[in-house]
């Protein structure tokens, strides 16, 4: 019995399932096939419940490296994917390119001197974020990258930040587990959310430090 062909992978075809909860991944880079992935559990990080010791907040105020908002989107893919091991094949990084052209996927970076040191990207759908990868080449610089970006997605009116899954590494800034069935129904909340990274601008490195900075 013959199968239907599957519709080819596009950029629409991304934000749609990106809408319904669903992201897509290789199993290597050399891969080229890309399956759909729906946990059962999801890791989101509460845009008001991000936090960073103080020691962090110290190093923030003292700004060692330039933040940029889609100063170099194609960079920022291509050092998440430079690991051993990665998801991100040649398909994952034409289609975010596309979707970055088309003004749906951002990516946030941090600059020492002409160096690209740290960054995280993601999409954007309405009023959520689906964080896809980070890389740090300094001392906590993704931690820097994603107080920065938290800042600024809430200022600019995001309801979600997806992380995908939860790590120790998020689990620690503050980020959560929720259940499927609770997350698609953020998520519905948030698509209906107007939203847009370009909004505003990012937020100073004191304001930044002050509002993620843990109490005790």
């Amino acid at each position: 019995m013959a199968h239907p062909t599957p519709p080819p992978l596009t950029a629409e075809l991304l934000l749609k399932a990106y809408a319904m909860g669903v992201f897509p991944m290789a199993e290597g880079r050399d891969d080229p096939e890309v399956f759909w992935v729906d946990p059962k559990h999801r890791g989101i990080i509460p845009l008001d419940g991000f936090h960073i010791s103080r020691s962090l907040a110290r190093t923030i105020r003292r700004t060692p490296f330039q933040v940029t908002l889609n100063h170099d989107f194609a960079g920022t893919v291509a050092c998440c994917a430079d690991r051993d091991e990665t998801w991100i094949n040649d398909t994952i990084f034409a289609l975010y390119q596309q979707l970055h052209e088309m003004g749906c996927a951002h990516s946030l970076e941090l600059w020492d001197g002409e160096d690209l040191v740290g960054g995280v990207y993601g999409v954007t759908v309405g009023g959520a974020f689906f964080g896809e990868s980070m890389f740090s080449r300094r001392r906590d610089a993704s931690k820097i990258a994603l107080a920065y970006l938290v800042a600024h997605l809430h200022d600019c009116g995001f309801t979600l930040f997806d992380t995908q899954f939860l790590t120790p590494h998020l689990a620690s800034l503050g980020a959560i587990e929720i259940p499927r069935t609770e997350y698609h129904t953020r998520l519905e909340d948030a698509l209906v959310v107007k939203a847009d990274v370009m909004s505003r601008p990012l937020p100073d490195a004191y304001s930044v430090a002050q509002r993620n900075t843990q109490t005790s």
